[in-house]
């Protein structure tokens, strides 16, 4: 599960640099901040000059050094350590905050300009180190999350510096009280940057070089090769001019379309903050850790709209004012007070919100997907382009101004730079949205979640994904899933299909024509350019539901590219009407899907292998990979009542599951109904520990009692009723048997009365008819009831037991003497059936003849629990020993699937016609001892 984004702030590798980052620029804006106010209030003054000038001033010296400076500042990142760079830094903002204190003890404004210009270079010098350093500290998974506190942190430290200099810098003794703080705060965040882990230069042979032009030009050609990167650029330098011309024009803002004074400005400028830090927090949420631009066009597109309403709700509250300029400016109270005012805030902290979604995947995507001997210098050109995105917005924005245009046209005008923005993501950017908005609907319509993710991270530069195959969707899926872009191998014919065109134009499709041998090669050079492949290993929709053919080509692809196998199971979706499983499987339009990742895989084989054997080789290992993922996936430890309730709910409660030589098929309804009704009475026979025998043949009813202890949580102990009275008897004294059930029909029709007598000596015999006497109507009425609550019954009976406690006790033969008890769990019989079904390509089409007796390890887990709980039909024939009945039956019942005992197939064989067998897809044999493997899972 992905953890939050707040974990980092107990971590080393990312609290220091945190801290470090947060004094650096409440600093900056606390020292900016006191200059203005100081200019704008005549406290530092520079004769015949007039304050505007000097305010405009001040904001280019603060902007220039990052055109100067950038460049060299990025080579100095990539070429040195970065902690010991960030300390040397630091060391650097110390001296310039005493310049600072200098400056303002003499109100000499300019040498506080000079600082401001200091200031600027400083921080051109830690920008980045600091952006450049978090990859090298940071998981890829955790780079969203450290980018969003980084920005959540910058803003609330631009507004606490603003609003702290600016409140403080007047008052008595603000002067020193501001200079000591920006000391005392800077030599903090040296002590901070102390702690920072070290992280080893990037390119320790890079050439410096000096020419400010040429390397600037050179850093920023090279971020282009990468479009993603530069697009990443693009979008942080457009936000850090909207946000620019935001915080320019807050003053103004207030001042004439409210009618408020200097306490609204500081609550905007809140709301900004907050609003940022707010949205950039939720990305990572909803990201998880993905670096991704899912959610860039989304805060393209909300900056745009609450921009617009901005701008809409601004011009009716200036169209209606009656502010004169005599007017006493109004507080936060009064302001507050007008719900459209409210209007007008909520939309600036809308404005900000989508702005965190915008900005925090870009920096992201900046950070991972920049070379990484080439990164700081990267992040340079970034803070090249910002501080030219930043002078171009507010010297448009001024310019408006100047022009006649109003506070709130220079709103609009960002509102529909947006909009274009948006577009313009949109474009670049099309495979992201759709990836975003089919992840919208599969985890709406199909409550689709992933796993294993992180797993995709460790597979190296070449892998080849490889997939199970159930439905149409799966392709969307994992276009709209897997962590990175990926190239999907697809066939020519399909290709041509006009409504595989759009596709095209949103993920990496190579067409391919199978029949083509040099279709491999190409596949194998795309794999060798460090591109993502998906193949589907079977080549076709399964129409079994189950695992099919797997073909050489994907192994041997990734064989020869020297890649490795990355397994992807897709659960679920054969459930979908987007299958070819029509008639086959209960089929709804939105069932639970799921999609797991396992640990990539190299290939496996003996190196000695070449040419067609080792081909053949890797398919076969591909073939238990898949199967291994198969059951890795979908066995989950659970119970077997809850297994039955599963399987319940996926073929629906009305399918028809059990039957025996009675010829009354029960469905699943019935067979949970029937199973609550029994097991309240066997569960009454005894004590919560107590086990209970069942001396049963293969019927409903012996089915029936199994499931209904199972619901109660008792262990039932399946006697062999064909070993004899000694064995038997000491099957019981091993199981400690107090009670067995049987059934008095099946005692008389197999002759057993003399061996039942002998055995009522020990233990006390309880039969089902007598048990069945006892149900009444109210009985059965409590049964139905029950069944909706048929959980939480089975949940309260186990109490705190699990998986892992036993489920029943199986016995050997004794053929070769005291029979021997082994306790099976509830994870051991479940597992086995599940690896059973990872294996055989069966479905409810199919009809399972079980011959093999529940008292058989193989005749209870594979022709019992496997069928009955993945969806097959079940017929339970209870000998195994009628050679001439068993084929008829076969014959009558259709089935496709038979579980018996190689010592009489054999007969079967002799006495059936062939055409009595010739429905018969599988005939399984299962051996005739409870081996010890049988504990294993």
């Amino acid at each position: 599960m992905q953890q939050s984004q707040f974990h980092l702030l107990n971590s080393r590798r990312f609290l220091p640099l945190f801290a470090t980052q947060f004094l650096g620029a409440f600093n900056d804006n606390a020292f900016k901040n006191a200059l203005m106010i100081m200019v704008a209030y005549g406290a530092a003054t520079a004769p015949g000059v007039d304050p505007g000038i000097i305010v405009n001033i001040a904001t280019a010296l603060f902007i220039l050094p990052f055109f100067l400076f950038s460049a060299f500042a990025g080579q100095l990142a990539d070429k040195l350590e970065k902690s010991r760079m960030i300390r040397w830094v630091k060391l650097f903002e110390i001296a310039v905050m005493a310049l600072a204190a200098t400056g303002f003890w003499l109100a000499d404004v300019w040498l506080l300009l000079g600082v401001l210009f200091l200031m600027g270079a400083q921080s051109a010098f830690f920008g980045p180190l600091k952006y450049g350093i978090l990859p090298d500290h940071l998981e890829e998974g955790e780079l969203v999350g450290g980018n969003a506190l980084i920005e959540a942190a910058t803003f609330a430290a631009i507004l606490i510096g603003t609003v702290f200099g600016g409140l403080l810098i007047l008052g008595e003794n603000g002067s020193w009280i501001v200079s000591v703080a920006v000391i005392g705060l800077a030599g903090i965040g040296w002590f901070a940057s102390t702690f920072i882990p070290k992280a080893g230069p990037a390119a320790p042979a890079l050439k410096l070089n000096p020419n400010i032009a040429g390397e600037s030009w050179a850093i920023i050609r090279h971020a282009a090769g990468t479009p993603s990167v530069f697009r990443s650029i693009i979008g942080i330098s457009w936000f850090w001019a909207v946000g620019a011309v935001f915080l320019t024009q807050f003053p103004a803002f207030t001042r004439d379309v409210f009618g408020a004074d200097e306490t609204v400005v500081t609550l905007f400028l809140v709301v900004f903050s907050i609003g940022i830090g707010l949205g950039s927090l939720q990305c990572n949420r909803w990201l998880k850790g993905e670096v991704s631009a899912r959610y860039v066009p989304l805060g393209a597109v909300g900056m745009t709209v609450f921009g617009l309403d901005l701008y809409y709700a601004a011009e009716q509250i200036a169209a209606a004012s009656t502010v004169a300029a005599s007017d006493a400016l109004i507080g936060i109270g009064p302001f507050l007070a007008s719900g459209v005012n409210l209007r007008v805030l909520a939309d600036l902290a809308l404005v900000s919100v989508f702005g965190g979604f915008f900005i925090v995947p870009l920096y992201a995507i900046m950070q991972a997907r920049s070379d990484p001997d080439h990164r700081a210098r990267t992040i340079a050109a970034n803070n090249i382009l910002n501080a030219g995105f930043t002078v171009a917005g507010v010297g448009v924005s001024l310019a408006m101004l100047a022009n006649g245009f109003s506070v709130t046209e220079v709103f609009l005008a960002i509102a529909v730079g947006n909009g274009i923005a948006a577009i313009y993501v949109v474009s670049l950017l099309p495979d992201e949205v759709v990836k975003g908005i089919g992840r919208w609907l599969f985890r709406r319509l199909y409550g689709m979640t992933v796993e294993g993710e992180e797993n995709f991270r460790k597979c190296g530069d070449r892998v080849v994904i490889v997939a199970n195959h159930t439905s149409f969707l799966d392709g969307a899926l994992l276009g709209c899933f897997l962590p990175q872009r990926a190239t999907f191998a697809i066939n020519t014919h399909i290709a041509r299909r006009w409504w595989v065109k759009p596709a095209f134009l949103l993920f990496d499709l190579l067409p391919l024509d199978p029949a083509n041998p040099m279709a491999a090669k190409t596949m194998v050079d795309v794999v060798k350019q460090g591109r993502p492949v998906v193949i589907f290993p079977e080549g076709r929709i399964t129409v079994t539901g189950a695992l099919m053919k797997i073909y050489e080509g994907p192994g041997t692809i990734a064989d020869l590219a020297g890649a490795t196998i990355l397994p992807v199971r897709i659960a679920g979706a054969k459930y979908t009407p987007f299958s070819r499983l029509k008639g086959k499987l209960r089929l709804r339009w939105f069932p639970k899907i799921t999609m797991t990742i396992q640990e990539p895989r190299e290939i496996e084989v003996d190196g000695v292998l070449k040419g067609r054997r080792r081909r053949a080789a890797v398919a076969l290992w591909l073939y238990d990979v898949m199967t291994e993922t198969i059951f890795q996936t979908g066995y989950r430890p659970q119970t077997l009542f809850i297994a039955l309730l599963e399987a319940r709910a996926i073929n629906g409660g009305d399918a028809p599951i059990l039957e025996d030589v009675q010829r009354e098929p029960m469905s699943y309804d019935r067979l949970l109904t029937a199973s609550l009704v029994l097991g309240r009475k066997l569960a009454g026979l005894g004590g919560p520990s107590e086990r209970l025998g069942l001396m049963l043949p293969n019927t409903s009813a012996a089915v029936v009692a199994f499931f209904g202890l199972q619901a109660y949580g008792r262990v039932p102990a399946m006697l062999n009723f064909s070993a004899g009275t000694g064995p038997l008897l000491e099957a019981c004294r091993i199981a400690e048997l107090r009670r067995v059930v049987t059934s008095r029909r099946f005692v008389e029709m197999g002759g057993l009365e003399e061996l039942v007598a002998t055995l009522a000596h020990e233990v006390d015999i309880h039969y089902l008819e007598d048990l069945a006497a006892e149900i009444d109507w109210l009985d059965k009425l409590r049964g139905r009831v029950s069944r909706t609550f048929a959980r939480r019954i089975h949940n309260r009976a186990i109490g705190f037991r699990g998986a892992d406690e036993p489920a029943v006790v199986l016995f050997t033969s004794g053929s070769e003497g005291t029979p021997k008890g082994v306790v099976l769990s509830h994870a051991n019989l479940d597992a086995n059936r599940q690896q059973l079904s990872a294996c055989i390509d069966f479905n409810p089409t199919d009809t399972v003849f079980n011959a093999l007796p529940i008292f058989h390890s193989f005749g209870l887990t594979g022709g019992t629990l496997l069928p009955i709980l993945s969806g097959v039909r079940t017929f339970m024939y209870p000998s195994p020993l009628h050679y001439r009945i068993v084929p008829e039956m076969v014959y009558d019942t259709n089935a496709t699937i038979m579980f018996g005992t190689d010592t009489f197939l054999a007969g079967y064989a002799r006495s059936a016609h062939p055409y009595d067998f010739y429905s018969l897809r599988y005939v399984f044999a299962g051996a005739e001892k409870v081996k010890d493997e049988t504990r294993r899972v």
